[in-house]
């Protein structure tokens, strides 16, 4: 038997972190050996330096590691990062060029041509653009996966059945996301509160620019963008938990409405096939309900994996429009990185560096 390749948490005290802490308790490939965040929490043991925001309590394995700062080494192999934006880059890179892989879920290298931008289920292949990475020497003898904004996640996981069978021409997403996807402690509740923010500052352009990006291909050694056009609105709500997108298309294929409802209800990835742990049965949940999907009932579906799809109807502008719903810190954060870890894992391109005490 294998024993779990040991990982460190990258921005383990923020929200997203805890969803890594909780996500990654007794899970069967990685064990959490190191968790690092800002200076205000080094030296402290987690339950000390972590306000845990999650329900339920702190995993009995993470109370006692002691929190480490931000910079290499760490007694890991492979390190998770969930730090923000402009702060993760240079991390990131230290950590890389130190020889760890990095399965990153910030938005600082997403849009590097050389850099996967995975969602397992639609794009496994691009994975193949880590060999290249290593060869180029620019994040030095570690990688770098990225996994996408929080919105492109659901949207692309919607989009990529019926990329596959009718070719996209032009999508028009609207969404309304929820207030967790700012972090916390977020948005202020006097500016949500009986209220919806129809400005996320960044949002539309990621969600435009890395939807193109995931739907892509990969051509030597950098990814080229899918030649769809994207539009996106984005808008922030008073919900806890839970991105939904409305979605309008446009085929380069004609598609009846019952091929288009079996393309999203037969959808299955790499991940479902190799029966990966963190993969849900289902990646697509096709509902018929007239007020389906909702926030609140269908965000945990498949253990907050799963894409919930609803409201498909012919549209007078586009060809198609419905609405798809799916968890934003699970699906849409630390559940996305990690599957792509597991992926990785699995078509053995990870190659983790080996630590300290792995050498003993």
């Amino acid at each position: 038997m294998r024993r779990p390749v040991r990982v460190g948490i990258l921005g383990a005290t923020g929200t997203v972190g805890q969803r890594f802490v909780k996500m990654l308790d007794h899970h069967p490939e990685f064990e959490v050996t190191a968790l690092a965040a800002s200076d205000r929490s080094k030296a402290q043991c987690y339950a000390e330096a972590c306000t845990w925001r999650l329900p339920g309590e702190i995993p009995e394995y993470a109370r006692d590691l002691v929190v480490l700062p931000l910079k290499p080494p760490l007694e890991c192999e492979v390190v998770f990062s969930s730090l923000p934006g402009p702060f993760a880059r240079a991390v990131e890179m230290e950590f890389a060029r130190a020889g760890y892989p990095v399965i990153s879920n910030s938005s600082a290298f997403r849009m590097e041509p050389d850099v996967p931008l995975l969602v397992p289920e639609v794009n496994p292949g691009h994975l193949r653009i880590l060999q290249a990475q290593r060869e180029k020497g620019r994040f030095g003898a570690g990688c770098l996966v990225a996994n996408p904004n929080c919105s492109a996640v659901i949207l692309t996981l919607a989009l990529a059945p019926l990329h596959q069978r009718f070719g996209l021409e032009a999508v028009a997403a609207t969404t309304i996301q929820a207030v967790s996807g700012a972090g916390y402690p977020g948005v202020a509740s006097l500016d949500i509160l009986d209220n919806v923010l129809p400005y996320i500052a960044g949002e539309e352009e990621k969600i435009e620019q890395e939807t193109r990006k995931i739907l892509g291909r990969a051509a030597g050694s950098e990814i080229e963008l899918g030649g769809m056009k994207v539009s996106a609105q984005c808008h922030r709500a008073s919900v806890s938990d839970g991105h939904l997108v409305a979605a309008r298309v446009s085929f380069s294929k004609r598609a009846r409405i019952d091929d288009v409802r079996e393309a999203f209800e037969s959808f299955r990835g790499v991940p479902q096939e190799l029966r990966l742990h963190s993969a849900p049965e289902r990646p697509i949940i096709f509902r018929d309900e007239p007020d389906r999907p909702q926030p609140r009932l269908d965000r945990d579906a498949g253990g907050g994996m799963s894409v919930t799809v609803g409201r498909l109807a012919p549209d007078t502008v586009f060809d198609y429009r419905f609405v798809a719903l799916g968890h934003n810190t699970i699906r849409g954060a630390a559940g996305a990185a990690l599957l792509n870890a597991e992926l990785a894992n699995a078509q053995g391109v990870l190659h983790a560096r080996e630590s300290a005490t792995s050498k003993h």
